[in-house]
């Protein structure tokens, strides 16, 4: 055997000469595809790429990726190294901002990173499931009542609004959370003091048009203060075939 079995390493062999010289090309392999980082994995076309970079090359590439679907593509000392890949193979795609594992069936998300708004499920034509945590500040509260900009989306399942006061308001006695018609929907009576917070958890909803949260006050007109919204909902996406 002359090299590994997962990561195709070059091995030393007895009493070989310039034994550096392999070893070295092993570190530099295992280097690459360890923690393997994709700067993409939908380029058909090899792009000018610093040292190092690696790419899955996408089906239908040219040029010097002719030939090469499916494989990792390593741009090290001015040429294109090529390493196949292999099941079981973890990869972050840097664009995507997501893992990728390779099994039996091909590549297969595990997942973008936390954030606000996240894939959760996806059809083979593209239909999808998305968790969204949908945030925004209130600052500068004055009036009766205060409201977001559209933050719930239209086709929106919402499953609560929660709220923190941010800066202690004045003028109000408390506030209710909700929307036009529904002041309190996501929770009546809240606290003005700073840290002051409530999770205005609901059956879900559905929403078929932007719709603006409403903070009311009670007890007086807003005078001043700040409260941060954040809208927990599921975000259906169409098929895209």
């Amino acid at each position: 055997m002359s090299e590994t079995l997962r990561f195709a390493l070059p091995l030393l062999a007895a009493a070989q000469a310039q034994k550096h010289v392999t070893h070295n090309e092993a570190l530099l392999t295992l280097d690459a595809l360890a923690h393997l980082h994709l700067a993409s994995r939908s380029i058909v076309v090899p792009p000018a790429a610093e040292d190092g970079a690696a790419y899955l090359v996408a089906s239908g590439a040219s040029g010097d990726w002719l030939g090469r679907d499916g494989d990792i593509a390593l741009w090290r000392e001015g040429v294109w190294q090529f390493h196949s890949a292999f099941e079981g193979l973890v990869a972050f795609v840097a664009d995507e901002e997501a893992l990728i594992v390779l099994t039996g069936s091909g590549w297969q998300d595990v997942g973008p990173l936390l954030g606000p708004d996240r894939l959760v499920a996806r059809s083979e034509n593209g239909a999808e499931t998305r968790l969204a945590v949908l945030e925004e500040e209130l600052s500068g509260l004055s009036g009766a009542y205060a409201e977001t900009s559209a933050l719930i989306q239209d086709r929106t399942i919402v499953f609560g609004v929660s709220c923190r006061t941010i800066t202690t308001i004045s003028g109000a006695a408390s506030y209710d959370c909700g929307l036009a018609g529904e002041p309190s929907k996501f929770g009546g009576s809240l606290g003005v003091s700073v840290g002051a917070t409530n999770a205005g958890v609901i059956g879900p909803s559905a929403f078929y048009a932007p719709t603006q949260v409403r903070l009311t006050a009670n007890g007086g007109s807003f005078s001043g203060g700040a409260v941060r919204v954040a809208v927990h909902c599921l975000l259906p996406v169409v098929p895209q075939s």
